[in-house]
């Protein structure tokens, strides 16, 4: 007579849960960012104001920049210097640069005045951070490419500087193969890995109420003093 082994259960359908690094990511993933909040389909109604307008648009900037970016570093200086379609390029690239730094800026001033720490989105606003303190010395790489005379002032400028605080054996400022490998490889990787978890960050806890919101995240209490449902708005 034959016989047929019985296959062990399913950890996860015996309610045992997980017991490989697999199963326990795909557990922690799916408990901190379940599809309904990584890819929401609405928002609270409080989101349709301008306070939340500036983040995404520092966003929308970082995607221009690395798309001209893309272009730029695969035709090299030379191109953006002698072709009208590299000026045209390279302006892209500089004017997406000055949109991303100023609505990062007022993204980040208007959230230090909402308190946007509040709710256990401390992390949420350390990520913007230092994407900001990143963002600033991918920006200066960026002078530095330009190769000409303001380029060459900034750099020895700054050789100084960074030869006293003991960094520029390792990041030499004059040395433009070199920045230009900082600028088009480690530091926008840099950017965009804090970028996103930046905004996973955001996915994970919500976007911050207003202050005088309730601190379930709710929509604004009525006339009444009740609480009512946050109404839906489509991002």
């Amino acid at each position: 007579m034959s016989t047929v082994k019985e296959s062990s259960p399913d950890p996860e359908v015996a309610g045992t849960g997980a017991y490989t690094w697999t199963g326990k990511s795909r557990q922690w993933f799916l408990r901190h960012l379940p599809p309904d909040k990584l890819l929401p389909e609405d928002q609270p109604s409080y989101v349709a104001t301008w306070a939340y307008v500036f983040g995404m648009g520092a966003v929308a900037g970082l995607v221009f920049i690395i798309g001209s970016g893309v272009v730029l570093s695969l035709n090299g200086p030379q191109w953006y210097h002698v072709s009208s379609l590299g000026h045209f390029t390279n302006s892209v690239h500089l004017w997406s640069v000055e949109l991303f730094f100023m609505f990062m800026v007022v993204h980040l001033w208007i959230k230090f005045w909402m308190a946007a720490w509040r709710g256990g989105r401390l992390l949420t606003w350390i990520t913007g951070m230092v994407a900001f303190l990143v963002s600033i010395v991918t920006a200066f790489t960026g002078y530095l490419l330009q190769t000409n005379f303001d380029s060459q002032w900034i750099a020895f400028e700054a050789k100084d500087a960074l030869n006293a605080v003991g960094i520029g054996a390792w990041f030499n400022v004059a040395n433009l193969g070199q920045i230009f490998m900082w600028h088009i490889m480690l530091l926008p990787l840099a950017v965009g890995a804090v970028v996103a978890l930046h905004v996973v960050m955001v996915r994970a806890h919500g976007v911050v109420p207003p202050l005088d919101a309730a601190e379930t995240d709710a929509q604004l209490c009525d006339s009444n003093g009740t609480s009512p449902e946050p109404e839906a708005n489509q991002p």
